[in-house]
């Protein structure tokens, strides 16, 4: 089974950067799996809530067991976010296009954190249907 298979059959993911703005994707990737019946969280520090859902500041503000992170923020963010991911138990991190570098890579594999890079979780669920 490959990793993306792995991702795709957890059911409790947040999305770091979601946002309210419908043409972005933090919002596209949001709905898309919710759509799909997964579990999904936000995380923003820029809101309190999204069209009646609750969003957290941070990964471990979420009262469940979050199993995949979808990255939709810089880099720069995403470096900073994978140290709380571990620290929330979270195993799987699903970097969208533009949220990773080198940097960011070796800090996923340096804290043991299964990770995708190359790929989207929006096309891929858009496709399903």
């Amino acid at each position: 089974m490959t990793i993306k298979q792995e991702m795709l059959d957890k059911k409790i993911w947040a999305v770091v950067g979601v946002t309210a703005k419908h043409e972005k994707w933090g919002y596209k990737i949001y709905n898309v799996l919710k759509e799909h019946d997964y579990e999904t969280y936000g995380v923003s520090p820029n809101y309190d809530e999204i069209e009646g859902d609750k969003i957290y500041k941070s990964l471990t503000d979420i009262p469940a067991k979050v199993e995949v992170v979808d990255m939709v923020v810089s880099a720069k963010i995403s470096i900073n976010t994978l140290e709380e991911a571990k620290k929330a138990g979270v195993e799987y991190i699903f970097f969208q296009p533009g949220t990773y570098n080198d940097e960011v890579v070796a800090k996923a594999e340096e804290l043991g954190l299964k990770y995708l890079i190359g790929d989207c979780i929006y096309k891929t669920l858009k496709n399903e249907k």
